[in-house]
């Protein structure tokens, strides 16, 4: 009798780990996932080291948990949590790392953007040569230098500021790099590239490749409520479209990310739960269906590789910035675009300067206002895949500000009333960790009004 009830409870242990192993297996997936493609990108795109990735990018719970191993022939990550779930990135030249299934074939060429990487002879930003020698009156250097060193030795396992960038009147007055980041080193943007996106967008707006109120946008919605929803709803991202926006659970975006061949798709089939424009939801896959519109706006696939940098990355000399596709080789604008901090700067200089680079107008002034205009049901804090301080949410700081944002406290801020770009790229692994208003508070407060 007793071998009888062993035997059963035997069993048991057995068919409750068997349960417990299956259901994990989603999130083994999006943790291997994650490992594989993060080293895979820091290697062959920042040119880290793998142990430096396992220590540092790698290095939180529960992604510490997996191994990574190298090809590096092959330009292959492959990480596995004790030998479980192992997931396989691919380094490809020109479209950055992409987490791979059985059925991608390695072997295949594939077409890659040309670039335009001259470099001109001119001071920053608009060249390779040192800022013009300026002092400001205005500018307490020591205080400032003071307040950006405490920010990179503020450093925690949990709360690291890499790099600070402060341009201020055609000038960067502050630059500072924590150990092993310098001005060479690129650092992935995450959410960043939603608001390059958006931009991209104006010069698609400026040269009558789209139109933000039109609707009907494809052929999928066209007999559904999904027809109503417009370019401007979308950019907005009050769609009304289902969306789960959580990088903790196995949500839509973690799904999107981490399992899908075709990130634009993914959000094109979800359902419509609100009104357009009724409900603002913060959601990746808006941005990722953005981009598979602007593929589906060029004649030719080349045309779609090559238009985000000939219109706007290269124009304005971001040319280390590497934007990242997925299987289907389209670009993931919801996430992955790397660049080193000066070139982020670059970015943010362009909105500080009204859309003009040096004297062209690459987007239109009328672009940039629509984009820092809020949205509908967002409570004055998002406009066009840009977040605002309108209705000052962020109470010591000006409310003309507005940001680029990304996972983990990467920020591009504009303050055009203070005629200045500030620069943070870090690993937080909370964002209450990241006091943003002190951030940047403490920054102005280096320089009297």
């Amino acid at each position: 009798m007793r071998k009888i009830i062993l035997l059963i409870i035997v069993i048991i242990v057995i068919i409750i780990a068997v349960v417990l192993i299956y259901k994990s297996i989603p999130k083994l997936n999006l943790l291997t996932g994650y490992a594989s493609k993060n080293a895979n990108s820091s290697i062959y795109i920042a040119n880290r080291l793998l142990d430096s990735v396992s220590l540092n990018e790698n290095n939180f719970s529960p992604i510490r948990l997996s191994k990574t191993k190298l090809d590096d022939e092959a330009k292959i990550t492959t990480s596995s949590l004790y030998g479980l779930k192992p997931r396989k990135a691919l380094f490809r030249e020109g479209l950055g790392s992409v987490l791979i299934n059985d059925n991608f074939d390695i072997k295949v060429k594939r077409k890659t953007p040309k670039r335009d990487n001259k470099t001109k002879m001119l001071p920053y930003p608009y060249g390779v040569l040192p800022c013009k020698d300026t002092l400001y009156s205005e500018i307490n250097y020591t205080k400032l230098n003071k307040v950006t060193d405490g920010f990179l030795n503020d450093y925690t396992a949990q709360n690291q500021t890499r790099t600070v960038l402060v341009y201020y009147k055609n000038n960067i007055i502050s630059e500072k790099y924590a150990k092993g980041y310098d001005e060479n080193s690129k650092t992935l943007g995450w959410s960043i590239a939603k608001s390059l996106l958006s931009t991209v967008y104006g010069v698609m707006s400026k040269e009558g490749l789209i139109d933000i109120n039109e609707t009907n946008l494809f052929k999928e919605w066209e007999n559904d409520g999904r027809s109503a929803i417009s370019i401007n709803n979308l950019l907005q991202m009050n769609s009304g479209l289902e969306w789960n926006e959580d990088y903790n659970t196995i949500s839509d975006v973690t799904k999107m990310l981490f399992f899908e061949e075709d990130m634009g798709s993914f959000q094109m089939n979800k359902i419509l739960k609100h009104e357009p424009n009724t409900f603002w939801n913060y959601s990746s896959g808006t941005t990722n269906l953005l981009n598979k519109i602007m593929r589906e706006r060029m004649e030719y696939y080349q045309d779609y590789l090559d238009y985000p940098y000939s219109k706007l990355i290269d124009k304005i000399g971001m040319n280390s910035m590497i934007l990242e596709a997925d299987m289907n080789g389209s670009y993931v604008m919801s996430s992955y675009a790397w660049a080193t901090t000066r070139d982020w700067a670059k970015f943010g200089i362009l909105h500080l300067n009204k859309g003009n680079w040096n004297g062209e107008q690459i987007v239109e002034e009328s672009w940039i206002d629509y984009l820092t205009t809020p949205t509908d049901t967002s409570n004055g804090e998002y406009g066009g895949q840009f977040w605002l301080n309108k209705e000052g949410l962020y109470p010591d700081i000006p409310k003309d500000t507005y940001y680029a944002s990304g996972y983990q406290g990467q920020r591009i801020v504009i303050i055009p009333s203070r005629d200045i770009v500030i620069v943070r790229t870090a690993f937080t692994k909370d964002e209450e960790l990241f006091d943003f208003n002190t951030f940047v508070k403490d920054i102005l407060d280096c320089i009297e009004k």
